[in-house]
């Protein structure tokens, strides 16, 4: 005889664990999320999204192509998880967690219904809802008006709190030890793997030591070289690394799903001439960009100024993608927020509390002259005194010919 399963139930499995921020800080973000409900005139927000749903409870969910949703009531904020994960998202969120099961299709859906109720107005993250949950959507919960709220939650994202500065800082530093053991890593012979397992275990180790309550997972280093550094996210591959060669240091230690950076072009032996010169030009439009990210700025502006700075040399032909980026909750596999790219077609102001990346690439096609991607990465930290660069590993044909 078979016992009735449930659809969905509550699992309190252990004491809550320690979370990336306080209790204040992930209140105050469901407090935003809140007055964002009063704003579009809402009964609830279901955020599907691992960088949304981290953000808000503090549980980055590892999906396996299962559903996941942190649902926002004007009294209620819930996980919604899938039953492998035990009482994992219930220790790791500062929210109500509830865990659907497998017996039958659709429990998610069954379990979201239930706390937001149907004919109500909704808000979901529009980029990341499939027509398939669109239609799992309009099916269990028959909403009133469903309301695209993404972009206004990114906007409330791309200002950080002081604690959030404060991880990011932590996340700069550990980069530039990445950075260092790489580089201690680097030799003829070795293979670009070989390098990357060197930073990342570095990296580790000290995420481990400086935040022994969070996760450890999903940093990562790519070492590229000759050919393979022509493009930014290029995997690591077997190569090994030749006398001569051009490399892109690229190390991102992940402290509880938000993401720092660090990225050096080095050559292992001298430079040609040309290279040297391309080289020289990409540090200088580094330099001039970083001189341009301040309070005020205007990003579609910033990017104006580093394509006249390029033009001039004849190398504007040879830029790949834009000059910097927000920092936060994202990943190569999740969240973004696009509204803080130094790109022609991003005309946000900075302000303060804002944190984003100064990062020009050159590609010279093989065959040329000087082949290679030339690349350098710093983060800047947007205060009421100013910006202040929070990379401190050193950049330039001065400090990295190997």
């Amino acid at each position: 005889m078979f016992v009735q399963r449930p659809d969905y139930f509550s699992f309190a499995n252990g004491e809550k664990a320690s979370l990336p921020f306080s209790s204040n800080e992930y209140l105050a973000r469901i407090t935003r999320l809140r007055l964002a409900m009063v704003e579009f005139d809402l009964d609830a927000i279901m955020l599907t999204s691992m960088q949304n749903i981290a953000f808000v409870s503090g549980f980055l969910y590892c999906g396996f192509g299962r559903p996941y949703a942190c649902v926002v009531t004007p009294d209620r904020a819930v996980t919604v998880s899938a039953n492998i994960d035990g009482g994992q998202p219930g220790r790791r969120s500062i929210t109500e967690a509830l865990t659907y099961t497998d017996w039958s299709r659709d429990n998610f859906w069954r379990a979201v219904a239930s706390i937001v109720g149907d004919n109500r107005r909704v808000g979901i993250e529009a980029d990341h809802m499939t027509l398939a949950s669109r239609a799992g959507l309009d099916g269990f919960l028959a909403p009133r008006a469903v309301i695209d709220i993404a972009p206004a939650l990114m906007r409330q994202r791309m200002i950080k709190s002081p604690e959030e500065i404060a991880l990011i800082r932590e996340g700069a530093r550990i980069a530039d030890l990445g950075g260092a053991a790489a580089v201690a890593a680097t030799r003829a012979g070795v293979r670009e793997i070989d390098v990357a397992m060197a930073a990342r275990g570095a990296m580790e180790l000290e995420i481990a030591r400086s935040f022994p309550d969070s996760e450890i997972r999903d940093s990562w280093v790519w070492l590229q070289s000759g050919i393979n550094t022509d493009g930014a996210h290029n995997p690591v591959t077997t190569r090994r690394i030749e006398p001569g060669d051009i490399l892109s240091l690229n190390t991102f230690p992940m402290i509880s799903g938000y993401y720092t950076a660090l990225e050096r072009t080095l050559f292992l032996g001298e430079p040609d001439q040309r290279s040297l010169e391309i080289w020289q030009a990409n540090v200088a439009a580094h330099e001039l960009g970083l001189s341009l990210i301040k309070v005020g700025a205007r990003c579609s502006e910033i990017c104006e100024r580093l394509n006249a700075f390029l033009a001039e040399r004849d190398l504007l032909r040879f830029r790949s993608f834009g000059y910097g980026h927000s920092f936060g909750l994202l990943s190569h596999y999740y969240g973004r927020e696009a509204g803080l790219e130094l790109r022609e077609d991003i005309d946000t102001v900075l302000e303060p509390g804002m944190v984003l990346s100064m990062e020009p690439m050159l590609r010279i096609p093989e065959g040329q002259p000087g082949a290679g991607g030339y690349r350098e990465h710093d983060i800047v930290v947007l205060g009421e005194d100013g910006p202040e660069n929070i990379t401190g590993f050193p950049y330039g044909p001065a400090h990295n010919i190997l």
